[in-house]
C-alpha cells in the first residue's frame, strides 16, 4: 500500500487486533517480495488497488491460504477476484476490543533495506510503541497541532517514527504524500502546509538544493530539519544553511531499534559529529579487542535501547552474534569525544587492512565530497587479480566527467598517504541506492569485478 490514511488504518488495526503488521516496500523487485511472502508466512495481504492491477498473477497467487479461507483483500477499486478491504472496514464495527497485548509480544516487523543481499525480518514487540515520538519532544520541541512531514516512505523506520507512529504520540499532525516524491512536490507540499519539522536524507537535501536557493524560500517556514540513513557531509549542512537559514541535525537509528538512537542537539550541527545519545539509550564503544574504546577511539557501538528488537525471524545465527543480553551490535564504528558527542566513522564490517594498515573507506570519501565538480562519492573494497585488498573510488559527477575524474585523482594524491588512496577511480551516473536512501556498495564491486573479469 502507498502512504495513505488507508495504510495507517491498516497497520494500526493489525496491531490493535494482536496481529503482526508487516509494511512492505512498494519498490520491491519480484524475488523480493516472494522472499519475504515466504520468511514471513503471512496469512492476510493488504495490497492497493494500483499494484493488484499491475501484477494481478502475483495476486491471483495469494488469494487462498493453506485451509482455504482467503488471504488477499483489496483496497481501493476492486478488480472483482478478491475481496475488498474497504468493505471489510464497513462491515467492522465502530469500536473493536483491542488485544491484551504484553509488553513482549510481537506486534509488528520491518524488513532490512538489502544493502548486502535479501533482506532480514526484524521482529518488534509492542513495548517499542511506547517509545515512538521521543526525539521529536526532546530534541525537536514539536508541540501539540504541529505538523511534521517525512519524505522517505513508511516502511522504513525513519519514516514509521517520525513521519507516522511519532507525531501521533505526540499529539501532532503527519503529514503523508502517497507516492514516492520528487523535489518539487516535497516543495509543494512544504508552502501548502507549513511544517514544524521536517525529516529527509542527505540525497535528498542535494535535489532539494538543485532547486535553487530563491525557491527553497518556503523552507525558511520550517523550524528543524532532520537528516538521516547515511552520512551528512558539512557541505551540505553549509549549503542549506545558506540556502533557508536553517540547520540541519543529524539523526541515527536502526531498524534494529526502531527509534532514534543519538541526535545532534540544535545549536551544534557541523558535520563534524553526528551528535548525542537520546535519554534512556545505552551506549559502549569497544575495540577489536572487546574491551571499552578510550575517548577519541574508534570502536564499534553497541546500544542498549527500550524499543530493541526482539531479534530476525527465522536467522537464529545472526540474532545470537548481535543480540546479547539486552545489547545490540550495530556494526557502525563511531569515535566519542570528551564532551560526550559521537562521531560516525562508518562500518565496521567495511574497515580493511591496506598494505598492512587499516583504512576505513568513510575517510576517503570525506576527503572528495567537498569538491564541486563532485556530487557524490563511494568506496569499495574490491580484491585484485593477485589476491590482495584494494579500494575503489565512484564519483557521481556535476558536470564533466574528465574533470571529477581528475579532481577526485587530484584530491587523494594531496591529502591521503599512500597506502589510503584508491587503486580505481571510476564515474558513474549516480550512486545505486535502496529505496530508503542507503548506498549499495556490493552493486559498485561488481561493476570492478566485471571489469577486471573482462581484461586477460
Amino acid at each position: 500500500m502507498r502512504d495513505t490514511p488507508e495504510f495507517t488504518a491498516a497497520w494500526l488495526g493489525a496491531v490493535h487486533a494482536g496481529a503482526v503488521a508487516v509494511a512492505l516496500n512498494t519498490k520491491l523487485s519480484e524475488a523480493e517480495y516472494r522472499h519475504i511472502h515466504a520468511d514471513s508466512g503471512a496469512r492476510l495481504t493488504i495490497v492497493e488497488d494500483v499494484f493488484a492491477l499491475a501484477r494481478p498473477d502475483l495476486a491471483t497467487e495469494h488469494m487462498k491460504d493453506k485451509s482455504g479461507a482467503s488471504s488477499l483483500v483489496i483496497a481501493g477499486q476492486n478488480p472483482g477476484h478478491a475481496p475488498s478491504w474497504h468493505d471489510a472496514v464497513a462491515r467492522a464495527a465502530p469500536q473493536a476490543t483491542p488485544f491484551e497485548a504484553r509488553p513482549e509480544d510481537p506486534a509488528f516487523w520491518l524488513y532490512s533495506s538489502g544493502t548486502t543481499g535479501m533482506p532480514k525480518g526484524i521482529v518488534h514487540a509492542h513495548r517499542s510503541l511506547l517509545c515512538a515520538g521521543q526525539a521529536l519532544r526532546e530534541v525537536i520541541g514539536l508541540a501539540a497541532g504541529e505538523k511534521t512531514f517525512a519524505t522517505s516512505k513508511l516502511f522504513f523506520s525513519y519514516a514509521l517514527e517520525h513521519g507516522f507512529l511519532g507525531p501521533l504520540a505526540t499529539g501532532a499532525t503527519a503529514i503523508l504524500e502517497p507516492d514516492w516524491p520528487d523535489a518539487e512536490t516535497v516543495l509543494e507540499r512544504i508552502e501548502q502546509h507549513r511544517p514544524a519539522a521536517f525529516f529527509s536524507v542527505p540525497t535528498f537535501y542535494r535535489r532539494l538544493l538543485a532547486l535553487g536557493a530563491a525557491r527553497l524560500a518556503p523552507f525558511r517556514g520550517v523550524r528543524r530539519f532532520v537528516a538521516a540513513g547515511e552520512r551528512l557531509p558539512a557541505q551540505l549542512i553549509e549549503q542549506w544553511r545558506a540556502a533557508t537559514g536553517a540547520e540541519i541535525l543529524s539523526l541515527y537509528g536502526m531498524s534494529e531499534t526502531f527509534c532514534a538512537c543519538i541526535v545532534t542537539p540544535p545549536g551544534t550541527s557541523n558535520g563534524m559529529h553526528t551528535g548525542k545519545p537520546l535519554a534512556g539509550v545505552g551506549t559502549r564503544l569497544t575495540t577489536k579487542d572487546g574491551i571499552d574504546a578510550a575517548i577519541g577511539e574508534p570502536g564499534e557501538l553497541w546500544v542498549r535501547h527500550p524499543a530493541l528488537a526482539l531479534g530476525y525471524i527465522n536467522r537464529p545465527e545472526q540474532t545470537a552474534a548481535q543480540f546479547h543480553a539486552g545489547w545490540f551490535c550495530t556494526r557502525d564504528l563511531f569515535l566519542r569525544d570528551k564532551e560526550g558527542y559521537f562521531s560516525h566513522q562508518g562500518r565496521s564490517d567495511e574497515l580493511l587492512k591496506i598494505a598492512g594498515q587499516w583504512v576505513q573507506p568513510g575517510e576517503l570519501e570525506e576527503a572528495v565530497a567537498g569538491n564541486p565538480a563532485i556530487s557524490e562519492v563511494a568506496c569499495v573494497q574490491v580484491t585484485d587479480a593477485e589476491g590482495f585488498e584494494r579500494l575503489a573510488m565512484f564519483v557521481a559527477t556535476r558536470g564533466d566527467t574528465a574533470d571529477a575524474l581528475a579532481a577526485a585523482g587530484r584530491v587523494c594524491q594531496q591529502n591521503l598517504p599512500r597506502f589510503k588512496r584508491p587503486k580505481w577511480i571510476r564515474a558513474v551516473a549516480e550512486l545505486p541506492r535502496t529505496a530508503t536512501g542507503k548506498i549499495q556498495r556490493f552493486k559498485l564491486r561488481e561493476l570492478i569485478e566485471r571489469e577486471l573479469g573482462e581484461k586477460p
